[in-house]
């Protein structure tokens, strides 16, 4: 199987062989990794027992699938990636705001996958045969994983295709045994001095709702498109794509997230996760927990750093996808080793997944307000200009920036960075809500309810260059 040469050039129809089957297979079988499983943690982590813990998980999720899923159509019609296309609201330079924010979400994410992973099979193998749990140990298990989600990340999309097929089976089997090796210690009630992280319950409740349940759909607005490009809207409707992307988000995160709350509970996890999991596993789980950790890891990993590479490949149109990839492989595995080292996973984990939703929802609120405008109908030529060094074409607007979509998304993400509520920081608007985390539907209705009112009269829509000039092929660049 040769490695994938496109980076975020336009897919061509002959090439966009996949199907809804496939997207469903991605969204499930590189979900069901510790990278995600730990998110169910959260709650417990938060104070909460059982049922508010799996109420809050199921809400968050059913909500974030809802806004996050109809992005998947854009690419759909697009055939190129995410940010690429909300160059068709922003301006074929201001959708870097979208790669930044991508690159963001996916580094963080791989980092998390990567971090909980590797601390599960280090202490995994520990108790199997007794090796150490120091420094020196996790850099090699750390690096290891990291070489392999490197390795699956550049022969890109196919392999990872195939890679999700197979986990989503797999992943399945060891998670079914998973809940018959936790069951004789689950408990319904949170460990024992384990308060309201917010000091009352339905303030913990919304901030497990948001940091546990939203962000897992929040964590693809700008990876949805990864997938779907390689989906041809000549074969698939849209309303069958956008299904199966529902139900894959829907299964593929809660499944892994409510079995994270089970063993959370089950181990007594209370500030930590890793630990607590390899200490309550029977002798008989520990090889399909170091299974679990290690594939499960690459899978999810592969598919987030595959994101970066074409995030970076989009802001760096001189590079290939390949060498974007290695150098964010790079600067993951560092944060990898930060977090391991210098951060508290709780802390940590919480303030970033509500601080990247606080960005991320209103840039994903104004592209699915000009997709609804444009009734999916994009010059997928034209978002292609920044790619080749050229200038011009219906997305130029002004020197490449729609200045309205730009001022949209600052003044959402402003809004939500001031509504946020994290243990790291909170927001000054906080006291205007009463101390509860707003922050997704303050930037999500600031940033579109200002796109609207700016864009209401068409004051800002592109017109037609003929002064486009690519010094490349028509059909774009073909990277590796």
């Amino acid at each position: 199987m040769p490695i994938e040469q496109r980076g975020v050039d336009t897919i061509p129809d002959e090439e966009r062989t996949s199907g809804p089957r496939d997207l469903v297979s991605i969204l499930l079988g590189s979900n069901l990794c510790l990278g995600v499983i730990i998110f169910g943690w959260l709650p417990v982590s938060f104070g909460l027992g059982l049922w508010p813990a799996v109420t809050s998980v199921v809400a968050g999720t059913v909500v974030g699938t809802l806004l996050t899923a109809p992005l998947a159509l854009v690419s759909l019609r697009t055939g190129t990636n995410l940010s690429t296309s909300s160059g068709a609201q922003f301006g074929v330079r201001g959708r870097l705001i979208g790669s930044v924010v991508g690159l963001l979400l996916s580094l963080g994410y791989t980092a998390l996958t990567l971090w909980i992973g590797g601390d599960v099979i280090v202490g995994t193998l520990a108790r199997l045969f007794g090796t150490s749990t120091d420094a020196p140990a996790v850099v090699v298990v750390y690096t290891l994983l990291a070489a392999c989600t490197v390795f699956a990340a550049v022969y890109g999309y196919r392999l990872l295709l195939r890679l999700s097929r197979v986990l989503a089976v797999a992943m399945t089997v060891l998670l079914l045994l998973g809940l018959l090796a936790y069951s004789g210690d689950f408990t319904t009630a949170p460990p024992a001095d384990t308060p309201y992280l917010l000091g009352g319950f339905w303030p913990t409740w919304l901030l497990s709702a948001v940091a546990a349940g939203l962000s897992g759909p929040i964590a693809f607005i700008t990876l949805l498109g990864d997938y779907t490009r390689y989906i041809s809207p000549r074969r698939h409707s849209s309303r069958t794509v956008l299904r199966a992307t529902c139900l894959g988000l829907f299964l593929g995160l809660l499944i892994p997230q409510l079995f994270g709350t089970f063993t959370a509970l089950a181990a007594g996890a209370a500030t930590d996760y890793a630990g607590p999991l390899v200490d309550a596993a029977p002798a008989w789980y520990l090889l399909p927990l170091v299974l679990a950790a290690s594939a499960g890891s690459v899978g999810n990993a592969g598919l987030m750093l595959y994101s970066m590479g074409l995030d970076l490949d989009a802001i760096l149109p001189r590079a290939t996808r390949a060498r974007a990839t290695l150098v964010v492989a790079a600067v993951a595995t560092a944060f990898v080793f930060l977090g391991h080292f210098l951060w508290d996973a709780r802390s940590a984990m919480t303030s970033f997944v509500l601080l990247l939703t606080a960005l991320g929802t209103p840039w994903a609120v104004i592209t699915l307000i000009g997709y609804v405008r444009c009734a999916g109908t994009y010059d997928a030529e034209a978002l292609q200009v920044y790619n080749r060094r050229a200038k011009g074409g219906v997305y130029w607007f002004r020197a490449g920036w729609n200045l309205a979509a730009t001022v949209s998304w600052t003044l959402g993400a402003a809004v939500g960075l001031a509504a946020v509520s994290t243990p790291l920081y909170e927001g000054p608007l906080l006291a205007l809500t009463g101390g509860v985390d707003c922050s997704f539907v303050l930037s999500g209705a600031a940033g579109g309810l200002a796109y609207a009112a700016l864009t209401l009269r068409g004051a800002t829509a592109p017109a037609p260059d003929p002064s486009v000039a690519s010094p490349e092929p028509a059909r774009g660049r073909a990277s590796t």
